[in-house]
């Protein structure tokens, strides 16, 4: 049917083959190649020869497996680092920090937008606070 179709259209490019070109192509394709080492080594393998494996070649894949494992244990550490640097304190958890979140005044002050942290600083030490006191969060 697709031979019919071709010749309706009347759609020849030249590109054709020769007949039985494709019947006997790995045979010419290999004769014509280099013969490579690891198919000698295969061959001699597959006629009885042992062959000879360094201890490199024994523990190689455990130690790319130990590597793998180290190397997501690494990762794992890194991003709990991470998320526990950038966790917020919470209120709840310091009855110091849950008093002035509670003071209207302090949040005004010290926690708005427009407070440099140098004055504030500076106005902390000036009301007598001891950083000795957040040892104990």
């Amino acid at each position: 049917m697709i031979d019919d179709i071709l010749e309706k259209a009347g759609h020849r490019d030249g590109m054709t083959t020769p007949e039985g070109y494709f019947e006997d192509f790995a045979r010419r394709m290999e004769a014509s190649l280099p013969e490579q080492p690891w198919e000698t080594e295969a061959k001699a393998a597959a006629k009885g020869h042992i062959m000879h494996t360094s201890f490199w070649q024994k523990v190689r894949p455990y130690v790319y497996l130990a590597a793998m494992f180290l190397g997501v244990w690494c990762m794992m550490n890194m991003f709990d680092m991470i998320r526990s640097s950038s966790d917020v304190m919470m209120p709840g958890s310091s009855p110091v920090l849950a008093e002035a979140m509670a003071d209207d005044s302090f949040m005004s002050d010290y926690c708005m937008d427009g407070m440099e942290p140098d004055d504030l600083y500076n106005d902390l030490y000036e009301e007598g606070f001891q950083p000795a006191s957040l040892k104990n969060l």
